[in-house]
């Protein structure tokens, strides 16, 4: 039963290392911030998450351990990890950072004008 166990735990640690690269060459490699914080938000949560869920079941099973902290470190990174990254998307965006110049579409710029027209309607 041991030998299972050290077999899923490796499997955690090694799928979280495998995304935490991923999101090292995401950050390196996409063009523009919002590709960027996409690659961070989205594989890193996963990375950090199953490396975390990896370190709980090695505690638990191995030490019979079960730390409360860690599954309050997977929550918390869960929650906060794909907010921060689409409130730093959003920011780049309010603020004028520019697309990728082959980026196919932008769902924001209809939203955008639309508000601009209602805010010049209600100065009248």
């Amino acid at each position: 039963m041991s030998e299972i166990n050290d077999y899923v735990i490796m499997f955690f640690i090694l799928v979280g290392a495998f995304f935490s690269v991923v999101t090292a060459i995401g950050l390196i490699r996409l063009p523009d911030i919002y590709s960027r914080t996409h690659a961070a938000s989205k594989s890193a949560t996963l990375g950090v998450m199953c490396i975390l869920i990896g370190t709980l079941l090695f505690f638990w099973t191995e030490e019979g351990f079960f730390n409360s902290r860690v599954v309050l470190g997977i929550f918390f990174v869960l929650i906060t990890a794909p907010v921060g990254g689409h409130l730093i998307a959003r920011a780049a965006y309010n603020s004028g950072v520019k697309l990728w110049s082959k980026s196919i579409q932008d769902d924001l710029a209809d939203k955008e004008e639309k508000f601009e027209s209602k805010k010049e309607g209600s100065r009248q």
